[in-house]
């Protein structure tokens, strides 16, 4: 198989992150409630609430790093095209754990609601892990990239997904001693991703300004 442009995977996969949203809204159900008592059923609700937009964020975020980066990239090869489809799966896993954590927060059980921050706990260490199969495919890998881009900046951020995988590492471990430490260092971990993208989009601009001066 030949090299390709990113045309095609790029549609592809935005059409999986959109599809992928819409199934965490699947999440909202009209709650059971007697009339003139719709309001508390529906604030009973929250953890869904909470849930979906913590996921969204963390969806969309890797939306945008997925977009942005395959911007860097000229060819796809199937290699690249199988590390997409690695990295596609384990973001859609992530309307499990969403669900999960909605369902237990609701239920108050402490002991379900740290098996499910274990759970996305270990989806955010997988996704992680993706990028880190990428970045190190491109660094390796550098006819590939676009013409614009230089390898330094490959080499500036290969290290971000890293210390992702670690925060979610530690956040898992800290879960089983403390729920409320190992819900704040997963959404730590959640956080890190949207800087790393910061970090990702502002060598972007200093690569681009680079090109326009030269």
């Amino acid at each position: 198989m030949g090299k390709l442009t990113t045309g095609r995977l790029q549609a592809f996969s935005d059409g999986v992150f959109a599809i992928l949203i819409t199934i965490l809204v699947l999440d909202f159900k009209i709650p059971t409630y007697t009339a003139g008592h719709l309001l508390p059923a529906v604030l009973k609700q929250w953890p869904i609430l909470a849930a979906y937009l913590v996921s969204y964020f963390y969806v969309g975020t890797l939306w945008l790093f997925h977009h942005d980066y395959f911007k860097t990239i000229a060819l796809i090869n199937r290699d690249l095209n199988v590390l997409n489809l690695i990295l596609l799966f384990s973001v859609t896993l992530l309307a499990y754990p969403t669900s999960l954590v909605a369902t237990t927060l609701q239920s108050g059980n402490l002991t379900d609601i740290r098996t499910a921050l274990v759970m996305y706990d270990l989806v955010g260490a997988f996704i992680s892990l993706t990028f880190v199969w990428l970045y190190n495919y491109m660094c390796k890998h550098p006819e590939l990239k676009a013409k614009n881009v230089t390898d330094q900046f490959y080499q500036q951020i290969k290290h971000d997904p890293y210390r992702s995988v670690s925060i979610y590492v530690v956040a898992l471990v800290v879960t089983f001693f403390s729920v409320v430490v190992g819900g704040i260092l997963l959404l730590a971990g959640i956080w890190f991703h949207y800087r790393a993208y910061r970090h990702m989009n502002q060598l972007l601009e200093s690569e681009k300004k680079k090109t326009v001066l030269d």
